[in-house]
């Protein structure tokens, strides 16, 4: 596109999935455009699928074999003549070769240069370029030569702490942090074999670590004109495992001159490399309140939304304008913030057991629930019936707020993920309420490593939540009553069917975790329980359903709502952002080889990444034989005892289930 010509398009394709891919085409609808969705084989039925005016199968499940695939994307807005590609965040959007590629194929890609992203997307060529633009940067080691000697004598040199990073890529895929000089070889062989796998460059770079930091990133947009600004910083310091959870702005820590410099910093990176529409800059605080840069994402970001909430501005709407030749709408000078904002992102895994993703099928998902109420917004690209699948990244949903200050936001934002759970897979929607309301947030004493730090302490939060005494008297009282109770006011459909006297009394045990309670049951009639249990009895009465489907009972006479869930004898119920499974012992599936020291089950479904074990091996108690990586994290399966490995199960590459048997060890006296 020439600088300042006006292009025309009117079709787009959205190269994405998800949550991103529904964000840009409502959007792109509101304007006018039509849009096109591609899918893989899992996401046939996904709702971006739904919401498009066209949309082409690329076939596949993994994201190499779909998402990833740059020609068949090109190929599919070709077939439905569409004349722009907007790339979402992720995937393709920070490839170069692709951008180029849209282009000479005459379409018009909705972001940066090719020219911009390859400049940024090298980190250690955008390190070396922001310190001759003056934008300070943490010290590390920014060199081309990538043998393991070299890589080693620079890392001492720099010294202890220090992250080892892709120089591709992001999303802290490829990153690994170092601490002990032992940890140095794993970690280099560990991110350059990550980034290959997911970048197709293992090339490295090392950077000191700035302890006890900060993550402030600045929004920034530019044009084909020669403009640029910024809209102000996002604070995203609440991470895990360098992967971001909650993310706000204004940022609690920052004053305005500091908002000033950062900006201009960031404002100065995107001038250097000529970039044109919207970008973040990303930088680490340390303690001294020192920023330095860390890189560009020259994409739109995850987070994007609590800087519309605080701007009022729709940047998806500034991307297709700067795309089609528009100068920027506004002036630096003409941006204005205002309240504050919260975004925190509702991942499929398991915070109570070291965050392990998760996968599934969706039992419930009612988002409008929540964003019915002021300031609320739920942007996500699942629906209740789909499935999670371990191909594509954990986040499932963001929970969005605007609230007068930052107390208002932590109060909505609590309330909303205790209106809107996720009942299917395991996810972290309870960890997020309990985690904005941690003193630590409230008075923004985390830092980027604290949430880590927790996990390997007894820190409070990261404990499994236990279900209230009336929550077991809900699971019961829903488990004792007809199954699958209608919409009507009345269990059962509304019918009028008489309990006969054998099933007005009897006795019901049910376990949740490891505890198990049980009660004396009597069934006045068919929407009452008694539940009676040393010598005290309960009243529970079902009173019906609201238009979300919500149930609602009294117990003793308080009335509350619920969400919950029926299987057979298996009942999810949702309580204070929490979902806890309640189940009959006899429901309970009985795995008689989960403590068989002698067998190695994959932890998650997903993909066997190594393998590192063959037939006839001897292990050690404590030996890494085998990696299963899913949604961008990779699990490692250890020898559990000393053995020999008497058969391996699968191929490394092959898809995997949760529970599958992978590699079998006999004693070592079995020869």
């Amino acid at each position: 596109m020439k600088q300042g010509a006006i292009t025309m398009f009117s079709k787009i394709l959205v190269a994405n999935r998800g949550e991103i891919a529904c964000r840009v085409m409502r959007s792109a609808r509101a304007l006018g455009y039509r849009t096109v969705a591609v899918y893989s084989e899992p996401d046939a039925a996904a709702p971006h699928v739904a919401m498009a005016d066209e949309a082409l199968a690329l076939g596949g499940h993994s994201a190499a074999e779909s998402y990833l695939r740059g020609e068949a994307l090109i190929t599919a807005a070709r077939r439905c003549g569409a004349d722009a590609v907007h790339p979402g965040y992720g995937f393709l959007s920070e490839r170069a070769d692709f951008a180029q590629a849209v282009l000479d194929a005459g379409l018009v890609f909705i972001g940066p240069p090719p020219a911009a992203i390859l400049a940024m997307g090298n980190k250690a060529g955008a390190k070396r370029r922001m310190l001759a633009a003056g934008v300070p940067c943490a010290p590390g080691y920014l060199g081309e030569a990538q043998d393991d000697a070299t890589l080693r004598r620079e890392a001492l040199a720099l010294g202890l702490p220090l992250l080892v990073k892709a120089v591709a890529g992001g999303g802290g895929r490829g990153m690994r942090l170092v601490r002990r000089t032992e940890e140095l070889d794993e970690a280099l062989a560990g991110a350059r074999r990550e980034a290959q796998s997911a970048f197709g460059d293992g090339t490295l770079m090392l950077e000191r670590l700035v302890e006890r930091g900060r993550h402030i990133e600045i929004q920034v947009f530019a044009d084909a004109h020669g403009h640029a600004l910024h809209l102000g910083e996002r604070d995203c310091t609440a991470q895990r495992r360098r992967q971001k959870v909650v993310e706000e702005a204004p940022s609690p820590v920052v004053g305005a001159a500091m908002r000033e410099a950062m900006g201009r910093d960031a404002v100065a990176a995107a001038l250097a490399v000529g970039y044109v529409g919207a970008g973040t800059v990303e930088f680490i605080v340390d303690e001294a309140m020192q920023h330095h840069f860390l890189e560009m994402n020259t994409r739109l970001q995850v987070e994007h939304p609590v800087t519309e909430c605080i701007t009022g501005l729709d940047l998806v709407e500034w991307q297709l304008r700067v795309a089609a030749g528009e100068a920027l709408p506004l002036q630096q000078s003409q941006i204005a913030f205002q309240g504050h904002a919260i975004e925190v992102r509702l991942y499929a895994e398991d915070p109570y057991a070291g965050f392990v993703p998760q996968t599934g099928r969706i039992d419930w998902w009612r988002p409008q629930i929540a964003a019915r109420q002021p300031g609320v917004r739920v942007d996500d690209g699942i629906r209740e019936g789909g499935t999670v699948s371990p191909y594509y990244d954990a986040m499932l949903a963001k929970f969005i707020v605007h609230g007068r200050d930052r107390d208002d936001a932590i109060r909505r934002l609590a309330s909303a993920l205790e209106d809107a759970p996720l009942l299917g897979p395991v996810n972290n929607g309870r960890f997020l309420r309990d985690l904005i309301r941690h003193p630590a947030f409230r008075a923004a004493w985390l830092h980027t490593g604290l949430l880590d730090e927790w996990a390997l302490s007894a820190e409070p939060l990261l404990q499994r939540p236990q279900p209230a005494d009336a929550d077991w008297l809900v699971a019961a009282a829903l488990l004792a009553l007809p199954e699958n109770p209608g919409p009507t006011d009345t269990p059962n459909g509304g019918s009028d069917r008489t309990l006969s006297p054998a099933h007005m009394a009897f006795e019901l045990r049910l376990q949740q975790g490891a505890a198990q309670r049980r009660w004396r049951v009597r069934l006045p009639d068919a929407h009452t329980v008694l539940l009676e249990a040393n010598g005290v009895e309960h009243r529970v009465q079902w009173l019906g359903r609201d238009a979300d489907g919500r149930q609602r009972l009294a117990v003793d006479g308080v009335q509350r709502g619920c969400i919950a869930q029926r299987a057979g004898r298996r009942l999810q119920l949702a309580s204070d952002a929490a979902v806890h499974l309640f189940e009959e012992p006899s429901a309970v599936p009985v795995d008689a080889v989960v403590d068989d020291p002698l067998r190695a089950c994959a932890p998650v479904a997903g993909l066997l990444a190594q393998l590192r074990v063959a037939c006839g091996d001897r292990v050690v108690e404590g030996q890494p034989m085998a990696s299963v990586e899913a949604m961008k994290m990779e699990m490692w399966l250890c020898a559990a005892c000393d053995g020999r490995v008497k058969a391996v199960h699968a191929a490394p590459q092959q898809a995997v289930a949760a529970g599958a048997l992978l590699i079998e060890l006999e004693p070592l006296e079995a020869r």
